[in-house]
C-alpha cells in the first residue's frame, strides 16, 4: 500500500468515530450523525482508495444499518435502483459494439468522410471520440481511440507532411483531442459519464423527481457541442497550430475501412439495436403517458435482445454470458453505494442540516456561487476520482441549494458536469492517462493546454446551467 492509501486507512474510520461519538461535534440526532459519520468514512477510502472503489461500496450496506443511520431496506434496495440496471443495459451494449468492431468501423468512416489537412483530421478525431463517448464509457472510447490516433500520427510522421516542430505540435494537439473529447461526449447522456448518472440517482432518491434520458440529454447536448466546437479551435487555430507541407492523403481511413471488410450480419444487428435504443431513449420523454416506456426498461430491452438475435459467424447470440466478465461491475457497485448514502441522507434529514449550515452564502449572488462551486468541483477532480467526487458532493448540493434558497437542479448540474471536466493531469480521468501513456506528452504539455480548458469549461457550463438548466432540466 502507498502512503496515500495508508493515510485513508487509518483517516476513514477515525473521521467515523469522531462524528459519531462526539455528538456536541455536529449537534445533529443519532440518526443524522450516523449517516453524516458513515459518509465520512466511505468518501475517505473511496478517495484515498485505501480499499479497491467496488469493495468500498458496499459498506453503507452493513454500516448504515448498524450504526442506526438507516433501515436495511433502504440502504440495500438503492444498489437495485432503476438508474443502476440502464446503465448494466448501456454497459452491455456497448460491449457487443467492442466485441464486433463496430466502433472502429464507425470511427474511420468519421474521419474518412471529414477530410485531408491536419486540421479537418483533428474535427474527426474529435467527432468520432465524442459520438462514441456518448454512448460508450470515456474510459473505454479513449483506448479504442488511442490506438488509432498513434496510427495517424505515425502515417503522418512516415509521410514526412510536417516540420519536427509542426509534427510534435500535430501529435500532442491529436492526443490530447482524444482525451478532452471523450470527456466532453460523456456530458451529453446519462449513461455517458458516471456523474450524470448519480445526478439522475440522487435526483430520483431524495427529490423523488425522475430525469430521463431525453431530459438530460436536451440539457447536456447542446454543452458537448459548445465545448467540442472550442476544442477544436483552441487546438488547431492556437495551442497547436502547425504549418502544414503538403495534403495528407485520407488513404489511412479508407484503408482501415478496407481491412475491416464488408460490414458483416453482426454489426448490422449490432448497429440496428444500437440506433433503435439510443432513438428509443431520446424520444422516450415525447410519448404519450399512457405508454410506460423508461429508460431502464429500454436500456435493458436492447441489452437482452443483444443474447437473443442469433450470429452467423458464431455459435449462439450476438452476445454470450462469458463476454459479460468484461462488464464493469464495481462500477455498478460504485453507483449502487452513492446512492445507498443519498437514500440515507433523505431517510435522517441530513439534508436539511447542510441547508441550515450553509444559509450564510445566499448573501452572495448566485451565479458567483456557480462559478466558485464549479471551480472548486473541477479542480478537486484532478486530483480525485469523479466518480468519488460526485457521489459526495451531489446530495450535499441539496443542502447548500435549500441553504441559499434556490432549486437545486442548477446547483448538482454544476457538481456533475464539472467533475467531468478536468483536463491538467494525466491522474485527473481516465482518457487523460491513456493518452499520457503514449511518448509524444509530457505533465507540461497537458497542465498547460489543460488549464485553459479548464476554465472554459467552467465558464461555458455555469452560463448552461444559470441560463439554460432552468429551462430545460427542473421539474
Amino acid at each position: 500500500m502507498g502512503r496515500r492509501q495508508i493515510i485513508g486507512l487509518i483517516l476513514g474510520p477515525s473521521l467515523f468515530s469522531i462524528l459519531y461519538f462526539f455528538p456536541a461535534i455536529t449537534g445533529l440526532d443519532d440518526a443524522p450523525r450516523a449517516v453524516l459519520a458513515v459518509t465520512a468514512w466511505v468518501a475517505t477510502w473511496w478517495i484515498t482508495e485505501a480499499m479497491p472503489i467496488p469493495a468500498t461500496s458496499l459498506m453503507p450496506i452493513f454500516l448504515l444499518p448498524l450504526t442506526g443511520g438507516a433501515e436495511e431496506e433502504t440502504a440495500t434496495m438503492a444498489y437495485t435502483d432503476p438508474i443502476v440496471f440502464m446503465y448494466f443495459g448501456g454497459f452491455t451494449i456497448a460491449l457487443a459494439i467492442e466485441k464486433w468492431n463496430l466502433h472502429k468501423r464507425i470511427a474511420m468512416t468519421i474521419i474518412s468522410m471529414v477530410g485531408t489537412n491536419s486540421k479537418r483530421i483533428i474535427l474527426g478525431v474529435a467527432l468520432a471520440t465524442a459520438l462514441l463517448s456518448m454512448w460508450i464509457s470515456n474510459a473505454a472510447t479513449a483506448l479504442m481511440m488511442l490506438p488509432i490516433a498513434l496510427a495517424l500520427i505515425a502515417d503522418i510522421k512516415e509521410k514526412d507532411f510536417f516540420d519536427d516542430a509542426s509534427f510534435h505540435k500535430f501529435a500532442k494537439g491529436l492526443l490530447l483531442t482524444v482525451a478532452y473529447a471523450a470527456s466532453i461526449g460523456g456530458l451529453a447522456t446519462l449513461i455517458g459519464s458516471v456523474p450524470n448518472a448519480v445526478f439522475a440517482g440522487v435526483s430520483a432518491q431524495i427529490l423523488d423527481v425522475r430525469i430521463t434520458f431525453a431530459d438530460w440529454f436536451l440539457f447536456g447536448f447542446p454543452i458537448t457541442v459548445i465545448l467540442l466546437t472550442v476544442l477544436y479551435f483552441y487546438m488547431t487555430g492556437w495551442k497547436f497550430k502547425v504549418k502544414q507541407t503538403g495534403n495528407i492523403s485520407d488513404d489511412f481511413a479508407k484503408n482501415q475501412i478496407r481491412e475491416l471488410g464488408p460490414m458483416s450480419f453482426e454489426e448490422k444487428a449490432v448497429l440496428t439495436i444500437f440506433a433503435l435504443t439510443g432513438t428509443l431513449w431520446i424520444s422516450s420523454g415525447f410519448l404519450p403517458e399512457n405508454i410506460r416506456l423508461s429508460d431502464t426498461t429500454i436500456s435493458m430491452v436492447g441489452a437482452t435482445a443483444m443474447f437473443l438475435l442469433p450470429s452467423k459467424n458464431a455459435k449462439g447470440g450476438l452476445m454470450k454470458w462469458d463476454d459479460m466478465k468484461n462488464l464493469p461491475w464495481g462500477l455498478l457497485l460504485l453507483f449502487g453505494g452513492g446512492l445507498s448514502l443519498a437514500a440515507a441522507f433523505e431517510e435522517s434529514n441530513l439534508t436539511d442540516w447542510f441547508g441550515e449550515l450553509l444559509q450564510g452564502l445566499q448573501v452572495l449572488p448566485f451565479i458567483l456561487i456557480l462559478i466558485v462551486l464549479a471551480a472548486i468541483v473541477l479542480f478537486m477532480t484532478e486530483i480525485m476520482s469523479n466518480t468519488a467526487v460526485s457521489n459526495m458532493l451531489i446530495p450535499i448540493s441539496i443542502g447548500l441549494a435549500l441553504g441559499i434558497g434556490v432549486e437545486p437542479y442548477g446547483i448538482m448540474a454544476i457538481v456533475a458536469l464539472a467533475s467531468s471536466c478536468a483536463f491538467m493531469l494525466p491522474i485527473s480521468t481516465p482518457p487523460n492517462a491513456a493518452v499520457f501513456s503514449s511518448d509524444y506528452l509530457t505533465i507540461d504539455d497537458m497542465v498547460k493546454a489543460g488549464f485553459w480548458m479548464n476554465i472554459i469549461s467552467i465558464l461555458v457550463i455555469v452560463m448552461f446551467v444559470y441560463f439554460w438548466q432552468p429551462l430545460v432540466l427542473s421539474p
